[in-house]
């Protein structure tokens, strides 16, 4: 028997990891039971338990109020992009598998009926692409509660092996999913992945998702945010870096955030990664608003809109859009979505959330001379209960310790001595906390991955004279076009300040490999997004040590 969406538990338990599993929910997760699978017992797959918070969004939401003012109930819902879904049939926005545990990992679907029922399916997985070795089988209901998702779970499987998974409704097959679990806790073995972030269709083709796609030795993807972007429509040509359009303007609303992933997931190349490997996923700042940071938006949001409200609706549409498990779940405006995998003795990954907890930009945030407020003493990005869980988390065993979040982490300083305001150099005394915290565990050399900044970097995390850490900056996807080779002034900033030891603005990817208590990171970048077809070539492949901070060519 399988596990799909449990119910809440009863009122009072505490919520609790599941003995000898690799994931530490956090506070405010939601606890469930995983029964193992079996492929002769059928599960029906349950929705999450809504939250009556999520009640009420859903609530105003119908009555066309989720902006919380009359003033926004004209501005028109964007159902064109389900609609073309709709042409491709049921299942016109792909299979994506996600959080691998070594006995389980959540599977993933997004309906597109031509009606608001909801829609009975079924689902099964197998050991072989042939389906001849079912190993669990199931049912669940994609309803428009959730906008036609649905997140499935079967247990019992195999540590550190490929299954594949699909899922039928209405006569209609979608395509097949490969996934791959998490290595035994005890197994000694390579761990392989991809760092990437930031896609934002306008400025360009997914193609790296084609070339990660085809690597067929990745044990799973981390993205590390920015998998939507919420900006409204403008006409290809309107600037040289839109070179294709989305749909409607800017994302506020549920209908409106749910039409812009359903714009996203129809991309081939993106659906083709999400069939290939299991995601592991977080957010940054545009799944909702660009630079928004806990309940403050970065701009006065439009007429009639209240944040509290967008937020939540971003989040909703995030949850049913990504192959998360029932800890992320959304209360409202708020969602818990720090949380850590372990993968054998090699690596443990904490996945960091860096907007939702954090005070608010320095200085007004952009990029600034330090002002006063830089030097706070009690700052915070990712706020104490997070910081308390990684401290604790932390405690694992594995040989490498990696934090997947969001924003750049090492000093990196601007002409005229300034500083970006939204990274960690807005917040120097939390950075020092949290990293010489990680020192103060026995951590000698804590393994940063981020992305948010669309170019490439590596260095080191310091504090003063120390290095305190590891980071390794993915570029992006797509987010800022075709790019360059180096940005002007690059490369000397590397030479004046020795921490700082690679750099590169081609978009692409890191594949990193975690093997005998090393980290390499090799960075693959595309001479161009602006068409389709680019190849992938590695720029550079680097490497460290568990058991010191430093950067040396691998």
């Amino acid at each position: 028997m399988t596990a799909g969406w449990p119910p809440a538990p009863p009122a009072g338990r505490a919520s609790r990891a599941k003995r000898g599993s690799p994931w530490t929910d956090p506070p405010g997760g939601t606890a469930f039971v995983a029964v193992p699978s079996s492929a002769n017992r059928h599960a029906r797959g349950m929705v999450a338990p809504m939250h009556s918070a999520d009640r009420h969004i859903l609530h105003l939401h119908r009555r066309g109020l989720l902006t919380g003012a009359l003033a926004l109930t004209a501005l028109a819902t964007q159902p064109g992009c389900v609609a073309l879904a709709q042409e491709e049939g049921l299942f016109g926005l792909g299979v994506a598998s996600g959080d691998p545990w070594p006995d389980s990992v959540v599977l993933w679907t997004r309906l597109t009926p031509r009606t608001p029922e909801p829609v009975p399916l079924r689902w099964e997985i197998a050991a072989d692409d042939g389906f001849r070795q079912v190993v669990a089988r199931g049912e669940a209901v994609a309803g428009p509660d959730h906008g036609h998702a649905v997140h499935v779970i079967p247990t019992g499987l195999q540590p550190g092996r490929h299954y594949w998974y699909r899922f039928t409704a209405q006569g209609q097959t979608s395509r097949v999913g490969r996934t791959r679990t998490a290595p035994a806790p005890d197994a000694d073995v390579p761990v392989r992945f991809v760092n990437a972030s930031c896609q934002r269709y306008e400025h360009g083709y997914f193609t790296a998702w084609r070339h990660a796609a085809a690597d067929d030795a990745l044990d799973f993807v981390f993205f590390n945010g920015d998998y939507i972007y919420e900006y409204g429509h403008r006409a290809v040509g309107a600037s040289p870096l839109i070179a294709r359009a989305v749909d409607g303007p800017e994302c506020v609303t549920l209908d409106q955030y749910r039409a812009r992933y359903a714009q996203y997931r129809r991309d081939a190349d993106l659906q083709a990664v999400h069939a290939a490997h299991p995601f592991i996923v977080t957010f940054d700042d545009h799944e909702v608003q660009n630079n928004w940071v806990s309940d403050i938006p970065s701009v006065p949001q439009p007429a009639g809109v209240e944040f509290a409200l967008r937020k939540a609706a971003a989040f909703r549409a995030w949850y049913e859009n990504m192959p998360v498990r029932p800890a992320a779940l959304p209360r409202g405006p708020d969602i818990t979505a720090y949380r850590r995998l372990v993968f054998g003795r090699q690596m443990a990954l904490h996945v960091l959330d860096t907007r939702s907890f954090r005070d608010d930009q320095p200085c007004g945030d952009g990029r600034k001379q330090a002002c006063e407020a830089v030097h706070n003493p009690a700052a915070q990005v990712m706020g104490s209960a997070q910081e308390a869980w990684l401290f604790d988390s932390v405690r694992n065993g594995a040989a490498m310790q990696v934090l997947g979040q969001q924003i750049f982490m090492a000093t990196r300083p601007y002409p005229g001595d300034q500083f970006s305001m939204d990274s960690w150099d807005g917040y120097p005394a939390a950075r020092s906390r949290v990293m010489q915290g990680l020192r103060d565990r026995g951590i000698a050399n804590p393994i940063v991955l981020t992305g948010d900044v669309h170019r490439a970097w590596a260095g080191l995390v310091t504090a003063g004279d120390r290095a305190l850490g590891t980071e390794f900056v993915a570029t992006s996807i797509a987010s800022d076009g075709d790019g360059r080779d180096a940005d002007a002034g690059a490369l000397a900033l590397i030479a004046a300040h020795p921490h700082l030891r690679f750099h590169s603005a081609r978009r692409g990817y890191t594949r990193h490999e975690a093997a005998r208590g090393r980290m390499t990171a090799e960075y693959l970048a595309l001479p161009y997004v602006s068409r389709p077809g680019a190849e992938a070539a590695p720029v550079a492949k680097l490497m460290t040590e568990a058991r010191a901070p430093g950067i040396i060519p691998a």
